[in-house]
């Protein structure tokens, strides 16, 4: 009891509950679920495990590194709510490193795109229950008897105007 309080009363003091810490890696967006929401991170950490900490009754939640220095704070959403919650800080540096690593070079020098042999296109043709075309043009890809016949009808019906002045 504290000697400044009058006799018979009782002081209480809440402590704040201990915060709790959830692993979780990071996405290659450098976004950490948590919760069924998912919240972002600043760039370069896209693989790495960080903890996730927060406080019962507090409405933020804080992101640390595996030595536990804080890289990230955020207003929590609610649970499962599916959210993605971003820093503006986190997108615009996120943007810088994916512009910056943007090249218009070949995408990759070891592949070549080839078109398929007559082998394989026979192959494919055994498979599908149908013989195999010596010749590409004999293959009907489509038939535009349907699309002509339509169109012959679609000529010979009158035109909104026609009909009104009839």
């Amino acid at each position: 009891m504290n000697s400044r309080q009058p006799k018979g009363c009782w002081t209480f003091r809440f402590a704040r509950s201990p915060p709790s810490w959830r692993s979780n890696g990071v996405s290659p967006q450098c976004l950490v679920s948590f919760d069924g929401n998912l919240y972002s991170i600043p760039p370069g950490l896209a693989g790495a495990q960080v903890r996730v900490r927060h406080r019962l009754g507090e409405d933020h939640l804080d992101i640390a590194t595996a030595g536990r220095a804080v890289i990230a704070r955020h207003r929590r959403a609610p649970r499962g709510a599916g959210q993605t919650v971003r820093d503006a800080g986190h997108v615009i540096a996120l943007e810088r490193e994916v512009l910056a690593a943007f090249s218009d070079r070949a995408p990759c020098k070891n592949k070549v795109r080839r078109p398929p042999s007559q082998a394989a296109l026979a192959e494919a043709e055994r498979l599908r229950g149908q013989q195999a075309a010596a010749d590409p043009a004999e293959r009907v890809v489509i038939d535009l008897s349907h699309y002509a016949a339509v169109a012959d009808r679609l000529r010979s019906v009158p035109s909104p105007k026609e009909e009104n002045t009839e």
